[in-house]
């Protein structure tokens, strides 16, 4: 799937209509701040916490990371684990932030 622009995130989580948002940063970056709602599972552990995402392998999943490396491994191994809708968030956390959008701390 291509990836989710940053302003496209922002509506559907302002229309709470929110895809699944899975941050795979470190718990520190994440507790710096993060996309508002967002879960936190660090890329490396992707593969083996996937069920703590849900049952449904056909829902949308928007992960990222700082810049993009991690959060390409992580889509991988949700691929891996059958789950079908997985997308990045375009620019990731960075360009979240250069962006201006909300953080959640």
């Amino acid at each position: 799937m291509p990836d989710v622009q940053p302003a496209e995130l922002l509506d559907r989580i302002a229309d709470r209509d929110p895809p699944l948002i899975l941050d795979v940063r470190s718990a520190a970056e994440f507790a710096a701040g993060h996309v508002p709602g967002a879960i936190n599972i660090p890329f490396y552990a992707v593969l083996f916490r996937a069920s703590e995402l849900g049952p449904r392998p056909d829902v949308p999943v928007i992960v990222y990371c700082g810049h993009g490396p991690r959060a390409h491994l992580a889509s991988a191994a949700l691929r891996a684990r059958g789950f079908t809708r997985v997308s990045c968030l375009a620019g990731h956390m960075a360009e979240w932030r250069k962006a201006g959008h909300p953080v959640q701390k």
